[in-house]
């Protein structure tokens, strides 16, 4: 058995422990400070007491770069150097000085690189190259200025910049020049400029200018597809796509602004030269990229990420390349189209030249990468095609909605004058059905990849609607043959909707044609009740599969369809809104049938919005608004007695008061208890009800409500009546409320009924303590005052103790 000592016995136990442990720490410790001591060596060298050296500063140039600099600053001042001695000194020396000198440095500059070579002075050898090929460039200048001074300054540059380039292509390639990266860059550079300033010299006009930049740009293209040192190539690319760029905008800008066949044909030659070029590029960088990847699917197992990046680059160029040729064919042969056709055909000839790209998909002789290239080409100018034939879309979709302001103002000649009321019908849209087909038929038939069928089909889908809305329009067919084809698209795109998987933008197409349809039916009276009773039974038939949106249009189409048919009838708005509420009493049957479905939250939005649509109709007549309300809460009321709608009961008692008030205020009743009482008895009574249910409920939740929504006006209404008999029976029932509730012991009905009874006392006793007050010397309200402060002071205490019980007799109270 375990001994437990006591308290204080153990508490100096544990003291004694700690004291010992305290003593063996500091042994310990002096023990380890000896050896440390003992361990160190017997003399240390002595330090410095003086301030420490500053360390040496880093360097903020690396050695490299500033051998770089200073070649590159000694290069440019013998360049400038030269330049002086050429266009300053040169006349001072005769022609055999001239050519000494210009020969001398000129090849003094260029033999100097090949021993710096040997000797490993690359830097070195790369500046002074550099200054050489600067005076090959003076040397042509000179000779121009001495002894070539007739000749025109543009076949001199030609035939100087060809000669440069080929001068410094060769000493590129000597066999002790060769690791110099200067010089063929330098000759590529040069080689920009010779054809450019021929086709200057020979008069060549925009079409030889043009011509001879895609020439240099398809040179330059060839350089960098065939070389391999990395400056030659980059300089090469540079080129090719500046040079190109600038030809190709050249030419489209020739094709924009031709004047006949002829100039269209040179022009369109230029852009199909340019498409050439690159898609020869495309062509070369796909089969690169897919030989890289080729082998690196072979080599999987030692790939690197930098190939990767590689090939995905290359694909991307290609890519580009391939739908920017494609783009700059179409062009070509568009233009050439333009100059023939009329204008009408402008856009459908660029758009079946669009559309012939896509033949590229079935030679497989060509990359992965061109071909999906000519497919994105193909692909933009069907949107820009779609882009253009927008418009006409609009404006037979959205031109409708201005018959709402000029209803059975008589039906229009045509359907294009139906769709144009207020706004203007596009240029040249006769063609916008063709195009819409058109891009339609090439997604259901051209898609084929299963990740884009259904998409394509979609959109298929809605090209072929919006071809067959816009027909009518376009061909100014007449305005019931237009109704007739509208309908046809709604019960299609419906129908779409019903056996579709992807049924939502076909139902979205349905109910905006819809819509489009019943206001191009208000230019006549006929047209507007034929039409929107089809839609009725249209979208009642659809709703066996989907209830959940075409419930709902059929419910607002019948709303609009009464509005119709009282409007035909002569009714007035008021009377007509007695002919609305079939549709909410509708909305509420069908609920009811619907149960849980998903269509019951949307069937019941649409009929409340009728009944909100009855409620408006009906404001300027009170007596029918008031029946209007009064029906309106009957179809709510019907609706609360569903289990899951109970909370609805509410707004049934609130169109039942607010019908009640209405009916009173028709009457001209301005009696405030007539408006309010209808309150208080159906509250009280509820309020009773749930404080028998739950007796821990606060009588200000249970009966404060409906005293106050009575008392309140009535006190209000009291002190502004001249008479007695308001005042009194106002008292006597606050009198009731105060006594009731000290017998039942509830804080609402005592409280409230004893402040109006208190305040009401004070409106009827108000004109005599006026005239006592002015009866009375002026010193008795301060003298009374001052007794009522001392005689509140003297029973301080006691008032406290009475605070105190009426304090706990309140809360006691529910």
């Amino acid at each position: 058995m375990t001994h437990i000592p006591p308290p204080a016995e153990e508490l100096r136990l544990l003291d004694a422990e700690l004291w010992q442990l305290d003593a063996r720490r500091a042994q310990l410790l002096a023990r380890r400070a000896w050896l440390v001591a003992a361990l160190q060596p017997k003399w240390q060298a002595p330090q410095p007491t003086g301030p420490r050296p500053a360390a040496s500063p880093r360097p903020e140039a690396s050695a490299p770069s500033v051998q770089n600099v200073l070649l590159v600053l000694g290069g440019v001042l013998l360049t400038i150097a030269a330049m002086v001695f050429t266009l300053v000194s040169w006349g001072h020396l005769g022609i055999t000085g001239r050519t000494l000198v210009l020969g001398a440095v000129t090849v003094a500059a260029l033999a100097a690189p090949l021993p710096l070579l040997k000797r490993g002075l690359r830097s070195t050898a790369e500046s002074v190259a550099g200054l050489g090929l600067a005076l090959t460039v003076l040397d042509a200048v000179a000779l121009h200025g001495a002894v070539f001074l007739e000749t025109p300054g543009a076949p001199y540059t030609a035939v100087a910049s060809a000669l440069l380039a080929a001068l410094w292509t060769a000493y590129g390639f000597l066999p002790g020049a060769t690791g110099l990266r200067l010089p063929r860059p330098a000759a590529l550079v040069a080689a920009q400029l010779p054809l450019l300033f021929w086709a200057i010299a020979a008069d060549a006009g925009s079409y030889g200018l043009t011509a001879a930049l895609l020439v240099t740009a398809g040179f330059d293209t060839v350089v960098a597809l065939r070389t391999t040192p990395g400056s030659v190539r980059v300089v090469a690319a540079i080129g090719a796509y500046g040079v190109g760029a600038w030809g190709a905008l050249a030419a489209g800008l020739l094709t924009w602004t031709a004047s006949g066949p002829s100039a269209a044909a040179r022009a369109a030659a230029l852009l199909l030269l340019a498409s050439a070029i690159t898609l020869a590029a495309a062509w070369q960088g796909g089969r690169r990229a897919a030989h890289a990847a080729d082998t690196a699917e072979d080599t999987r197992a030692g790939e690197s990420s930098d190939g990767t990046g590689h090939t995905a680059r290359a694909n991307g160029q290609a890519l580009g390349l391939a739908v920017a040729s494609g783009l700059l064919a179409v062009v070509a042969l568009g233009g050439t189209a333009r100059s023939l056709l009329p204008e009408l055909w402008t856009v459908p000839a660029h758009l079946a030249f669009g559309i012939a790209l896509l033949a590229a998909l079935r030679l497989h002789r060509l990359p992965d990468a061109v071909r999906r290239g000519l497919a994105w080409a193909a692909a933009a100018v069907q949107a820009l095609s779609l882009l253009w034939a927008l418009p006409v879309v609009g404006v037979v979709v959205l031109g409708p909605l201005a018959w709402a302001s000029r209803a059975w103002t008589g039906a229009p000649s045509n359907s294009r004058t139906a769709v144009t009321v207020d706004v203007t019908w596009p240029p040249h849209a006769e063609a916008a059905p063709l195009v819409l087909a058109a891009v339609a038929a090439v997604l259901a038939l051209a898609v084929r990849d299963t990740a884009w069928r259904s998409r394509a089909l979609t959109g298929a889908s809605g090209l072929a609607w919006a071809t067959a809305l816009t027909l009518p329009a376009v061909l100014e067919l007449p305005y019931p043959a237009g109704l007739l084809i509208q309908s046809a698209a709604t019960a299609g795109a419906l129908t779409a909707a019903m056996y579709l998987r992807q049924h939502v933008t076909a139902l979205v197409l349905a109910l905006v044609t819809s819509a489009s349809l019943a206001f191009l039916a208000l230019a006549s009276q006929t047209a507007t009740l034929v039409v929107l009773s089809g839609l009725i039974a249209l979208f009642t038939a659809a709703s066996w599969r989907l209830a959940s949106f075409t419930a709902p249009a059929a419910l607002v189409h019948g709303a609009a369809l009464a509005c119709a048919t009282g409007a035909a009838a002569h009714w007035s708005p008021a009377h007509t809104a007695l002919l609305v509420l079939v549709v909410p009493a509708t909305a509420a049957l069908l609920a009811g049938r619907l149960g849980d479905s998903r269509a019951t939250v949307p069937v019941e939005a649409a009929g409340a919005a009728a009944g909100l649509l009855a409620i408006a109709l009906a404001a300027t007549d009170l007596p029918l608004l008031a029946t209007v309300l009064a029906l309106c809460g009957v179809i709510t009321a019907g609706t609360a007695i569903r289990t899951d709608r109970r909370p609805v009961g509410y707004a049934a008692a609130a169109l039942f008061l607010a019908a009640t008030w209405v009916r009173l205020a028709g009457w001209e009743v301005d009696t405030p208890e007539a408006y309010t009482l209808p309150v208080t008895i159906p509250a009280l009574l509820v309020g009773a009800l749930r404080h028998r249910r739950d007796p821990q409920t606060s009588s200000w939740t249970s009966y404060a409500p409906g005293l106050a929504a009575t008392l309140v006006p009535s006190l209000f209404a009291a002190w502004g009546d001249p008479h007695w008999t308001r005042p009194l029976l106002l008292g006597v029932a606050a009198l009731s409320v105060t006594l009731a509730g000290a017998r039942h012991r509830l804080q609402a009905p005592l409280l409230l009924g004893g402040s109006v009874l208190l305040l009401d006392a004070l409106h009827e006793l108000a004109p005599y303590i006026v005239q006592v007050t002015d009866a009375l010397p002026r010193w008795v309200p301060p003298a009374l005052a001052g007794l009522l402060l001392l005689a509140l002071g003297a029973t301080y205490e006691h008032r406290l103790r009475d605070a105190k019980r009426m304090r706990h007799f309140l809360t006691t109270m529910h």
